[in-house]
């Protein structure tokens, strides 16, 4: 086992790939600032209209359009894909995609200050939780991720995967959105953002190679559908759930899936010895753990009609409302 760490660390030495950590963590910090915003550009419109606790209507999805803290909020969030896009470039999906989850703790101090209500203890074990769970999992990636070129044959599997999971969740939408939670809104974005990581790095690759063909436009297309539904569950996570859980379940759940996708299609961990396998799927599960607590115990979860007005005066206050 030594022996194989030192080699691990020998070939992880390489200052290429680990270039794309720092522009990762850029663009967490401009998810945390966007959520916070695109979150009261939710509520506003909600205490506005009607309840959107079985969906964001036609009408609502328009008037964010009208709100500036959400198109501000827009724009961070546009611009922490941008930086996601050039890290994923640099380097490994999963060494990279984990470092969101320092959005985590930036939205839960922005959201604590702006909200007035403090974390209990409860919630910030969880939050130490996702975070601790991500950590670990990064420093083992640092040592054993290697980037691989994805071949047909793992691209067709991955775009036929998406497939059926944009089926499931939109039946699942569909037929039972009344019943919709905001932890449920969390799982389904994150597991669908989880696959437009992994599909944005091909596209990148493909482009950057000149590989022209039919499943470029195929993956351009499976992208756009993954962020489109993806994102809709996020807006709908927002008016059912406070801003720090949704960027949790995004930060732990969005990296977990790329990174099983990466490790079991990709090949990237392909040079992992057992024991770093076992690590992945304890962190893994030790984050995950972190996000259902966080749903649980957060006080806003319990708080969140209250404390609209609270959030839209300290909004106000900015000039963003």
């Amino acid at each position: 086992m030594a022996t194989e760490l030192m080699d691990a660390l020998e070939l992880a030495y390489q200052p290429s790939q680990l270039l794309g950590i720092p522009v990762a963590l850029v663009g967490a910090v401009f998810l945390s600032i966007g959520a916070q915003l695109q979150h009261h550009g939710v509520a506003k419109v909600e205490a506005q209209t009607q309840d959107a606790s079985s969906g964001l209507s036609v009408r609502q999805l328009g008037l964010l359009l009208a709100r500036p803290s959400w198109v501000i909020g827009t724009l961070l969030l546009g611009l922490a894909i941008v930086f996601q896009l050039v890290s994923l470039k640099l380097s490994p999906i999963i060494l990279v995609q984990p470092l969101g989850v320092v959005g985590l703790v930036i939205t839960s101090v922005l959201n604590a200050r702006v909200s007035g209500v403090k974390l209990n203890r409860q919630s910030i074990i969880a939050i130490t939780l996702c975070v601790g769970g991500v950590g670990a999992f990064v420093i083992i990636a640092a040592i054993f991720a290697r980037d691989q070129p994805v071949t047909t044959q793992a691209l067709v599997i991955i775009l036929i995967i998406l497939a059926v999971v944009l089926i499931v969740f939109a039946l699942l939408f569909w037929f039972l959105r009344h019943r919709f939670k905001a932890i449920i809104y969390i799982v389904g974005a994150g597991v669908l953002y989880g696959f437009v990581a992994t599909l944005a790095k091909v596209v990148i690759d493909r482009i950057s190679n000149q590989e022209w063909d039919w499943l470029l436009v195929l993956c351009i297309v499976a992208l756009l559908a993954a962020a489109g539904l993806g994102a809709y569950f996020v807006q709908n996570a927002y008016s059912s759930g406070p801003p720090d859980l949704v960027i949790a379940g995004l930060t732990v759940i969005d990296p977990l899936v790329a990174v099983t996708i990466g490790i079991v299609v990709l090949n990237e961990a392909a040079g992992a010895p057992w024991w770093a396998m076992l690590g992945f799927a304890i962190t893994g599960a030790v984050a995950i753990y972190g996000v259902f607590q966080l749903a649980k115990h957060h006080p806003q979860s319990n708080a969140e009609a209250p404390l609209t007005d609270k959030l839209a005066g300290s909004v106000r206050e900015s000039g963003l409302d």
